[in-house]
This record gives C-alpha cells, sequence and structure tokens, in this order.
C-alpha cells in the first residue's frame, strides 16, 4: 500500500477555506493538480462546469496546473487518453456528488487504474463528500442511503465516511443506521464535519480544517478534533 497521504474531506473542496490543506497535500510533489469531477456528472454541463472553474481558481491560488479528467461515463473512464493525463499527478482530487454514481463509472476501469499507480508512485489522493465516500468501503445510492455490503472504491477498504456530518444527519435521518448496517468486523465508521479533513492513512491520521471527526459506534460518538491523530484499524 502506498504511502503517499490520502485526505478524506467533509466539505469545501476547491474553496478558499481548504487551500492550505489541498497546498500540504501537493507540498514537494509534482505541481499538477489532477481533478476529476464524476461524481457530478449526473447533474449535467452546468454543474460540472461550475467544479471545473472551482478547481481552476484553487489551482491558480496554489500556483500548480490544474488537469481536468473529464469522466461522465464508465466508456469515458475506459479512455487510455483519460488515463494518460493522470499521469504525473502531486495530488488527485475527486469531488462531490453522488458516491455510488462515481464509484460504478470508475471502479476496475484505466482511470482508476491510472489513479491507484499515481498514488503508489508517491501521489497524494483526496476525495470530498461524495468522494471521501467512494474512496471507502461505502458509496450508497444518494436517495436511499442504503447498502449492506462494500460498494465503494475501497482505496481506504477498512474505513466507511459519512461527511457534511455536523449537518448529515438532518437531511437524512437514517445515514448513521445504515451505514452501520453490516459494518465489517475490524472496519470504522467516521462522521467528517464541514470544512474538516482527514490526512493520512491507511491507519495513521490527522484531523484537520475547522472542526472535528468522529468515529461512530452503536449508540457512541468519539470526537477528534482539528490537530489531533487518529488511529484506525
Amino acid at each position: 500500500m502506498s504511502n503517499a497521504p490520502v485526505a478524506l474531506v467533509g466539505s469545501g473542496e476547491y474553496l478558499p477555506v481548504m487551500t492550505e490543506i489541498e497546498g500540504a497535500l501537493l507540498a514537494g510533489r509534482a505541481p499538477k493538480y489532477v481533478q476529476l469531477a464524476t461524481a457530478a456528472a449526473p447533474e449535467g454541463d452546468e454543474s460540472l462546469a461550475r467544479w471545473h472553474r472551482l478547481g481552476k481558481e484553487q489551482a491558480e491560488r496554489l500556483g500548480v496546473e490544474q488537469v481536468v479528467v473529464d469522466v461522465r461515463t464508465r466508456e469515458d473512464a475506459e479512455s487510455a487518453e483519460l488515463a494518460r493525463l493522470v499521469e504525473g499527478a502531486g495530488l488527485i482530487y475527486l469531488s462531490g456528488g453522488n458516491p455510488a454514481y462515481l464509484a460504478e463509472t470508475l471502479r476496475q476501469t484505466r482511470v482508476w487504474h491510472a489513479i491507484v499507480a499515481e498514488h503508489e508512485k508517491g501521489a497524494a489522493v483526496a476525495g470530498c463528500s461524495a468522494g471521501a465516500m467512494a474512496l471507502s468501503d461505502w458509496a450508497p445510492r444518494v436517495r436511499s442511503m442504503r447498502s449492506d455490503h462494500p460498494t465503494g472504491l475501497r482505496l481506504i477498504p477498512h474505513i466507511r465516511v459519512i461527511p457534511h456530518f455536523d449537518k448529515m444527519l438532518a437531511w437524512v435521518p437514517d445515514m448513521l443506521r445504515n451505514a452501520l448496517l453490516g459494518l465489517p468486523e475490524g472496519s470504522v465508521l467516521l462522521g467528517i464535519d464541514e470544512d474538516t479533513a482527514l490526512v493520512g492513512g491507511p491507519h495513521e491520521w490527522t484531523v484537520q480544517g475547522r472542526q472535528s471527526v468522529w468515529v461512530l459506534g452503536h449508540g457512541k460518538r468519539v470526537e477528534h478534533k482539528a490537530g489531533s491523530t487518529l488511529t484506525t484499524p
């Protein structure tokens, strides 16, 4: 498994509030910021254009090259040309939208294999909101939020993520229960607040950003505030 960092982000990708965290992920790595807005593809061209614009603005703030890998379908994800765009990345970022669509679109494709290969070579990988869920074990469908078996891309296979945790349970009251259903033994469920990231991996992490990360179980929540460390199984 790669020693390069993974960032699981609750919200805020490409926004000024996360510039410091994204800059740290790029520090000492190639100044090539690879961005996939695939999770937003079902929302249409306007949504994708917004993500690409935000990503461009963040790359400019950081003084690095933006590379958009415009994967919208599994056919796109099997494109050798798009897969080549991932090569030489310093940071590869999966932004928000639909976690199930993102995982189903990328799973076992040329583009996904290229992402894993670059991560193994030392590129940082980040996912925000749907992107964080898809990198983990569990990427449920947005409407039902149900899935009791592994559905994510499993770059971090021992973790399940609830992003926007400070707000999500008000939006989707059953999410915590559904996320705990079938949670494999030895795995952990994490709630990541908005504007907050869990950085490191695969087992040693630091909490960065504005709020907290929560280790969740049946009837308990353990808070890890920004600046603290966290060990996962």
